[in-house]
């Protein structure tokens, strides 16, 4: 079975949203300039991290304003140097920032004293080309790095990388710019992970733009600076707009946004050390006002709403491309007693390798659904007498259901195997206990995987 990624460039990735109200229109790549935030500078470049010259490795993101500034950092005990530099950089500056450089080849993870050290060096060379530059002893730039753990950054390359790009017309404002900076994110990725936005809240107009990168590793639980608890993902994203949002406004909106978004992602359930998605927020849209929770829950509502759409079509596209997957698969559960219980099932499920390997065979073998779902510890007791289960067509045909109310189905194989055949599909789980739900986007489970993963260093 061939992977559906290889041809998700044209059909997935560099994709503006125009949204008024509750209805989407999709035009395909190029994306219009004018579809980008006001206010940003950025570029791509190959700066020596990667052999191939014809691969970019440096991104940067530079905000000609001040910008509010939020993230959602792994838990993992093992955070990288990026990681801990940017909560720090967090920390002190107040949840203000004014640009974000990203590196791809090397994690800069579980690399000791000279990791850090290397880290705060790209900031450095970073908060060097803002303008005006950043106080004495003050930090505006935040850090991501991805690629391989353990190795120490060629970091005398990374810095001339950057301060290259004190040559203003190295950086770009509209698609080919951006599409640089997607580029210069991927490790295993085989397309660039670029969406914009254009949305309106109370009759102003704003701009979003996104990156992301993921292909494997990928099972996240991340979490504001302050949380505690593990992560299983490598996976980086930012987010930018030129939408005014107060720092406080902008974290707990983006708490909510990655937990149903990147947060409910899986392609293989498993952990790394440097996932982080960023969003700054500088108003320069014209007449923004600052949106905020308490002086106006509506507009905040409503940015909340918009931005987590947007991160879960970006999530939508790590899955997409999955290393080695040839299905995406929306897991729901419905009828739970709460949202938590609802996750925890469709995270057990999507993460199960019997469940994705059967997905790969296309074999509708609802048993290991069910055999998953009983594994979760729930905080109400789950009767098997109210649990259904069935297998959704993406094209909006007839579901087929295999389990109704604890009694097995007689199943059409042929019907279930046109459905499993599918690029797209669903698998639905109903409990039968309250009125929660949540759902989990993942990816089978192949050969390639396997592959890819075998030799990953080499």
């Amino acid at each position: 079975m061939a992977s559906p990624a290889r041809t998700l460039w044209k059909r997935f990735s560099s994709t503006i949203t125009t949204r008024s109200g509750p209805s989407k229109v999709h035009h395909h790549a190029p994306l219009p300039d004018s579809s980008f935030p006001k206010g940003y500078l950025v570029g791509g470049v190959h700066c020596g991290i990667k052999k191939n010259a014809s691969i970019l490795d440096l991104g940067i993101i530079l905000s000609e304003k001040p910008a509010s500034a939020a993230a959602c950092f792994t838990r993992n005990a093992f955070k990288a140097a990026p990681v801990v530099v940017s909560q720090e950089v967090l920390e002190r500056g107040g949840g203000r920032a004014r640009a974000i450089v990203v590196n791809s080849g090397c994690a800069n993870a579980v690399t000791g004293k000279q990791g850090l050290e290397d880290a705060w060096a790209m900031v450095r060379a970073t908060d060097a080309l803002l303008d005006p530059p950043p106080q004495e002893g003050a930090s505006e730039t935040l850090v991501m790095s991805t690629g391989v753990i353990g190795q120490n950054l060629p970091i005398s390359k990374i810095v001339s990388g950057i301060e290259a790009h004190s040559d203003k017309a190295k950086l770009g404002t509209g698609f080919e710019a951006w599409e640089k900076v997607a580029r210069a994110f991927m490790t295993t990725d085989t397309f660039p992970k670029l969406r914009s936005m254009v949305f309106t809240i109370k009759g102003k107009e704003y701009r979003m733009a996104g990156i992301d990168k993921g292909a494997g590793m990928i099972h996240p639980d991340m979490g504001p600076p302050t949380s505690t608890g593990q992560l299983h993902a490598t996976l980086l994203g930012c987010i930018v707009t030129d939408a005014a949002v107060s720092s406080e406004s902008l974290q707990s909106a983006l708490t909510y946004a990655v937990d149903r978004s990147f947060n409910s992602i899986s392609v293989d359930g498993d952990m790394s050390t440097n996932d982080t998605i960023i969003v700054l927020a500088n108003g320069a849209a014209a007449s923004s006002e600052e949106i905020d929770e308490s002086t106006d829950p509506v507009a905040y509502e409503a940015f909340k709403q918009e931005l987590t759409s947007f991160a879960i079509d970006l999530a939508k596209l790590v899955v997409r491309d999955g290393e080695g997957a040839t299905k995406f698969v929306t897991v729901t559960v419905e009828g739970a007693h709460t949202y938590a219980d609802a996750r925890k099932i469709a995270s057990r499920i999507s993460t199960s390798a019997l469940v994705k390997t059967a997905l790969y065979g296309e074999d509708a073998n609802w048993g290991r659904i069910l055999a998953a779902t009983g594994s979760v510890p729930l905080s109400a007791l789950l009767d098997p007498n109210r649990v259904s289960v069935s297998f959704v067509p993406a094209d909006g045909s007839a579901p087929l259901p295999v389990l109704v109310n604890g009694e097995p189905e007689k199943v059409d194989e042929v019907r279930a195997k046109e459905i499993l055949s599918a690029e797209d599909f669903e698998m639905r789980v109903q409990l039968g206990l309250g009125s929660a739900s949540a759902q989990y986007y993942t990816c089978d489970l192949s050969y390639e995987y396997v592959r890819i993963n075998g030799d990953y260093r080499s």
